[in-house]
């Protein structure tokens, strides 16, 4: 069995005690950082510029890890990749057509970042299969993106087995991600359906950093 990576999603950090969480999370298990980037237009919530991410990456040696819910993202990839973004996913719907795709993760990879492509619930996982050549993570959306908070929607595991079995037959090094609703719980259900790296919000947060993050592996 592949290693579990935990990412947790600054959305839910106590902003009001920055300083201690950051602390707990630098001494916890947890390998990447997860910035949700919402412009309140793709997604209905609006959240982190830039230099918020400018300033984590002096407070931390985590990977970060960026996802950004917006309605350009060939704009906004080059945004976050300048403001240090390690791994920069966007969202397959807010592109026109596939050729954009493949454009957006060869400028990601240009950088010398990993390239990670999303999908809404309501999106076939297999529109990503002859993009996986270029894909380094796929970001299975759990919830509905826009808001922290929400309950993980089981029927999305069948996405992440379907996708698993053809990073495997095409003999691919891709990254299984999925974000939403994630605890100690959904995070068995989601490593046994093949998922790489789990994003943990709320879960991570608003118990103890470190117990919560060495319950996700």
């Amino acid at each position: 069995m592949t290693k579990t990576i935990v990412a947790p999603s600054i959305l839910s950090l106590d902003y009001a005690n920055v300083s201690e969480q950051l602390k707990q999370l630098n001494e916890s298990k947890a390998e990447w950082m997860h910035f949700d980037v919402m412009d309140g237009h793709f997604v209905p919530n609006l959240t982190f510029g830039p230099d918020l991410l400018k300033g984590f990456k002096k407070c931390t040696d985590m990977v970060m890890d960026v996802h950004i819910m917006v309605e350009d993202p060939a704009f906004f990839s080059d945004v976050f990749l300048k403001a240090g973004a390690d791994i920069l996913t966007f969202h397959y719907e807010a592109c026109k057509d596939e050729k954009e795709v493949r454009m957006i993760c060869e400028e990601i990879h240009a950088w010398h970042a990993k390239a990670g492509v999303s999908v809404k619930p309501g999106t076939p996982i297999s529109v990503l299969d002859p993009l996986l050549d270029v894909i380094d993570v796929v970001l299975i959306m759990s919830v509905e993106p826009g808001f922290g908070g929400q309950s993980f929607m089981e029927d999305m595991l069948e996405k992440v087995r379907y996708i698993k079995k053809q990073i495997v037959e095409q003999n691919r090094s891709t990254l299984i991600e999925i974000d939403g609703g994630i605890n100690a719980d959904t995070a068995k259900l989601a490593k046994a359906a093949g998922v790489d790296v789990l994003v943990a919000g709320s879960y991570v947060f608003r118990n103890d950093i470190k117990t919560a993050v060495e319950s996700l592996l």
